[in-house]
């Protein structure tokens, strides 16, 4: 008898087909298609899509703020222009605590704002780097300075101009690296160059400024006692 060559047919359980059948069934496989499916969009109906986009928007805030937490926590104790600011906030009688800045999502026109009542507004969606923070930061702490010494009144522009002057020179806003990020690569008076600009658009948008011409009028009127005062610093940073 000859031997029995090898069969023609193979159990129809073994087919691909079949397999991928015996995969679909098992809920990991589920697990793994409705996740392929999330991150791709692709077989997500419209609401599905909205859901999973309101899902990432909020991990991607929750990450925002763990991150901006970290470095604020970060710079109030190592940061020498920072410590620097809040020991003179506290001998001016203004003490304040890492409790009063907080970070939060903004608009994409600013990095971060102070407001006596609530303190320090830092944007943790707009600070992509912890320099850029820590300038922020010392940038607002100026402000908060300016509003304890001098009792600044946010309605009156010169008042407004001349704390702007005053944080865009003395907080690290306006280096050469830092304008240089931006595009203005000039060297003869640059600095300068880049208070007035950050003063100006500061105050346009205060209500009370109804154009560029009135910023720039206001920054002009106080420029030479307000670009001159490094207090509390002996000198700009």
């Amino acid at each position: 008898m000859a031997e029995a060559g090898p069969s023609t047919s193979r159990s129809q359980s073994n087919t691909p087909s079949a397999i991928l059948e015996t995969a679909e069934a098992t809920p990991a496989f589920e697990r793994w298609r409705s996740s392929l499916a999330k991150f791709t969009g692709l077989g997500l109906n419209q609401e599905e899509k909205a859901e999973r986009d309101r899902i990432r928007a909020e991990r991607l805030e929750s990450r925002q703020y763990a991150t901006c937490e970290k470095w604020k926590s970060e710079l109030v104790q190592s940061s020498p222009i920072v410590v620097f600011m809040l020991k003179h906030l506290k001998l001016s009688g203004c003490a304040f605590p890492p409790s009063a800045m907080q970070c939060f999502e903004c608009p994409d026109t600013v990095f971060g704002g102070f407001n006596p009542e609530f303190g320090v507004l830092l944007c943790q969606n707009r600070l992509f780097t912890k320099s850029l923070m820590e300038d922020t930061l010392a940038h607002e702490l100026i402000h908060a300075f300016d509003h304890c010494k001098f009792n600044v009144n946010p309605s009156d522009l010169r008042h407004q101009a001349c704390t702007e002057i005053r944080a865009a020179n003395l907080s690290g806003d306006c280096r050469l690296l830092r304008e240089w990020d931006r595009g203005n690569r000039h060297f003869y008076k640059q600095h300068q160059a880049c208070v007035r600009r950050r003063a100006v658009l500061s105050l346009l948008g205060n209500p009370s400024c109804e154009n560029e011409e009135m910023a720039e009028r206001a920054v002009n009127e106080v420029w030479e006692s307000c670009s001159k005062d490094t207090r509390p610093f002996d000198e700009v940073y």
